[in-house]
């Protein structure tokens, strides 16, 4: 069971949003929303009122300036921020369908000078216990009203992770707009504490994970190059939901080196820069969101 009440967060209205989902066997996901508005307290607090006014209730209302956090319902239960998709009643499909409506605007994408703080990181220790991966499966976010046409039906209806307002089916809003979608993750790193409750740090020598991956990657994977470092990074992909779990294996073979390409374009890299072979910019970034450190 995942966390339905988030201790830090601002309670919002009766508590009462929505009510049970109608596809509780469908993995977990978020949904990214803008308010198209301004940010501070006086528009957090008129935000809020306007959304009760509406019954558009989304579960959480965050500030990315202040770091205030609001809730309006458990994560549990359905919110009221989507349209249907014809007959599908959208706020209800997946396990949880947990809604986050961020004081903002589309045209001036919130990560580039947000300041998310305790209660951001508390959001998202609360979506991750839902077991939701940090992941966006319909892929990048529209960057203005006329580019907000990906929204395909297939992966709403069947991937958990999180989506952008634009991504789904059945909505014509273009929110959140072209924000950062690894700096959500990185705000709030993926650490497995201790039994002393410090976060494990592993280094991984980035010179290794090179020399690895340029012999093995014509190699199946299984090969014979094997390290502790390749491991740690296999995982992270694991995670990141780029790599079968059964191919971590601490060979950089094939199956890795199309994982770390994938990651690499994730991040924006294209072509020869994307080929798959670690370099300080994704590893660091890669390190940072699962709780390892890089020696260069």
């Amino acid at each position: 069971m995942g966390t339905n009440w988030i201790e830090k967060a601002q309670r919002l209205g009766d508590g009462s949003i929505g009510g049970a989902m109608d596809l509780p066997s469908v993995p977990g996901r978020v949904v990214w929303h803008t308010t198209e508005s301004g940010t501070g307290d006086e528009a957090f607090k008129a935000v809020a009122a306007d959304l009760i006014r509406k019954t558009a209730e989304p579960h959480l209302l965050y500030d990315p300036t202040t770091d205030r956090l609001g809730q309006f319902g458990p994560l549990n239960h359905s919110a009221r921020a989507l349209l249907n998709d014809g007959s599908t009643r959208t706020n209800r499909v997946g396990k949880v369908c947990i809604q986050i409506e961020v004081l903002g605007r589309a045209a001036k994408p919130f990560t580039k000078t947000w300041k998310p703080g305790p209660n951001y990181k508390a959001l998202m220790a609360a979506i991750r216990s839902w077991k939701i991966p940090d992941t966006f499966p319909a892929g990048r976010l529209a960057t203005s009203a006329a580019d907000a046409t990906n929204r395909p039906r297939s992966v709403w209806m069947s991937k958990g992770g999180h989506y952008g307002h634009a991504n789904i089916p059945g909505n014509d809003h273009w929110d959140p707009g072209d924000i950062d979608r690894s700096a959500l993750f990185e705000a709030a790193p993926l650490v497995k504490p201790d039994g002393g409750g410090v976060p494990a740090e592993p280094v991984v020598d980035l010179s290794n994970l090179i020399a690895a991956a340029r012999r093995d990657p014509g190699l199946p994977q299984g090969g014979t190059t094997h390290g502790p470092d390749v491991l740690v990074v296999e995982k992270a992909l694991v995670a990141e939901g780029l790599l079968p779990a059964q191919w971590a294996d601490g060979s950089f073979g094939s199956r890795t080196v199309e994982a770390y390409a994938a990651l690499q374009r994730r991040y924006g890299f294209s072509g020869a820069a994307a080929n798959g072979i670690p370099g300080q910019t994704t590893l660091k970034k890669l390190g940072r969101r699962h709780g390892f450190t890089v020696k260069a």
